[in-house]
């Protein structure tokens, strides 16, 4: 991933297509944490189906994201990286719920420092459209988040709570980088 080129200031267009991304994603991230939370402990139907659900849901952000950024001129190649990320994970996550709390954590984990990562590059990519360093940070924070689910799964007692935690505080990610695109398309 080339991550040396500059990205080309964005439209308008873009930051508003952007915003409202955000703005569902909050939305849908804060569902879902919230039904998440009650069934951390079992890895039930309604946790199971969850779980699959969360990656689609990316999967289906940045297939929309990459659309918008491509006919914008704008970074698009970790874009497709995270789509490829969120498909590999719909699999394994589908598969590791069949072994347990402890293989969906190390799944889950493995996914949060990869698409951290990415959302990292894409953040600094898109620096001067503004209302970026909210995504920036929330990569990073994803990589290291991602690090503690892994080490959770060797834990007695290994619960999906964090990772109901950790989808909130993504949102609140989203939220915030929203409000900051709305306050940048304004000056």
């Amino acid at each position: 991933m080339d991550t040396t080129v500059a990205a080309p200031a964005p439209t308008a267009s873009a930051s508003t297509a952007l915003r409202h991304l955000y703005l569902v994603r909050f939305v849908f991230a804060a569902v879902w944490a919230a039904l998440l939370f009650t069934s951390a402990h079992d890895l039930g139907t309604l946790g199971t189906t969850l779980l699959v659900i969360y990656p689609l849901f990316d999967m289906a952000c940045a297939v929309v994201d990459a659309r918008a950024a491509k006919a914008d001129g704008g970074p698009v190649r970790g874009l497709y990286a995270n789509i490829a990320l969120s498909a590999l994970t719909t699999a394994g996550l589908a598969a590791a719920a069949s072994s347990g709390i402890p293989a969906v954590l190390r799944v889950w984990g493995a996914w949060a420092i990869t698409a951290g990562l990415v959302q990292l590059i894409v953040g600094v990519l898109r620096r001067s459209m503004g209302g970026q360093w909210p995504m920036i940070a929330s990569g990073a924070i994803s990589t290291l988040a991602g690090s503690s689910f892994i080490a959770q799964a060797g834990k007695d007692n290994a619960s999906l709570s964090t990772l109901a935690g950790y989808a909130f505080l993504g949102g609140v990610f989203f939220l915030v980088s929203a409000l900051r695109l709305n306050r940048t398309a304004r000056h």
